[in-house]
């Protein structure tokens, strides 16, 4: 059985189309569909594809974060293999083929998909979007060609199930947790490039600090979990990388709005260091996950 679990907060206008991205696919095995939330309105919506769909379930989450939810589906799950992603994003039409033929290696614990972006890219923080996930997938693949540790995007990705069995709560990254997890306990993560996942990325400044703080600060929080970070996750680091957003543009606006992209990951760094280091609390909020508002139709 292959258990897919969308995780969801007053995302009522697009679980729907979550969920069909998933029942509009060819599953050649008993499947589940297990949409967690614990907002009324997006339940509401869940209820009534499971009331079509044998397949698909509702499970109330108690609104303590993302973690949460995942840990109650986690147990309530009956799968082999689980598939997570969210109830704000949709999968392609083959992406659940593509993940789970990684799965034929016994040795694979978890498969990254590959997040697109909607975002347009006319507009800066649009462009931004593209440089980010065009730069995630080309690592991706360099790390998948020298069989190295590759981070799994919680927009869209595959795990075999028994691994990890708990996320910490107040985790900012469950993703990164996880994929540490997984590559700890000797398995093997590999990328699907094809299991496409579409993903609108924030339209203003202030969300935009919002996410990237709570992923790129969730990875320096992994140390209190006891977990050795695998990957290079540092402002000198980016740098050293940031030819990657120079040859990615192809107008004379698009580079400077390149260059804005530094300046913004440098004031980005700043704020990190500040907060990991002086004000916890304002790094990790309520249970360690706030909600990206622009990220969301309205």
């Amino acid at each position: 059985m292959i258990s897919i679990i969308i995780t969801a907060f007053k995302e009522e206008k697009t679980i729907g189309r979550a969920i069909e991205s998933f029942l509009n696919q060819k599953i050649n095995e008993e499947y589940e569909i297990i949409g967690v939330c614990p907002d009324k309105e997006t339940a509401s919506v869940i209820r009534s594809y499971s009331k079509k769909n044998k397949n698909v379930k509702y499970l109330e989450d108690p609104h303590r974060g993302k973690p949460s939810a995942l840990n109650l589906a986690l147990k309530k799950a009956r799968g082999r293999i689980l598939i997570l992603t969210d109830g704000d994003v949709y999968s392609s039409k083959n992406s659940l083929s593509e993940l789970l033929s990684k799965f034929k290696d016994k040795n694979v614990g978890a498969v990254a998909g590959r997040p697109i972006s909607i975002s347009p890219r006319k507009t800066m923080l649009g462009y931004w979007s593209h440089v980010l996930t065009n730069t995630a997938h080309e690592l991706r693949l360099k790390s998948e060609r020298e069989k190295s540790f590759i981070h799994c995007t919680g927009y869209l990705y595959a795990i075999k199930s028994g691994i990890v069995k708990k996320i910490p709560e107040n985790a900012l990254v469950d993703d990164g947790f996880i994929s540490h997890k997984i590559w700890d306990a000797g398995y093997k993560i590999l990328y699907a490039p094809r299991a496409e996942v579409y993903v609108r990325y924030p339209t203003n400044f202030h969300d935009w600090v919002k996410q990237k703080k709570r992923s790129a600060g969730g990875y320096n929080q992994l140390k209190e979990f006891g977990i050795k970070e695998k990957e290079r996750r540092s402002f000198l680091w980016e740098s050293l990388g940031f030819w990657r957003v120079l040859k990615f543009s192809k107008s004379i606006k698009e580079f400077f709005w390149g260059l804005n992209l530094l300046i913004s990951r440098i004031y980005l760094w700043i704020l990190i260091y500040r907060d990991v280091n002086f004000n916890k609390n304002k790094l990790f909020g309520k249970h360690g996950w706030e909600r990206i508002e622009s990220t969301k139709i309205n």
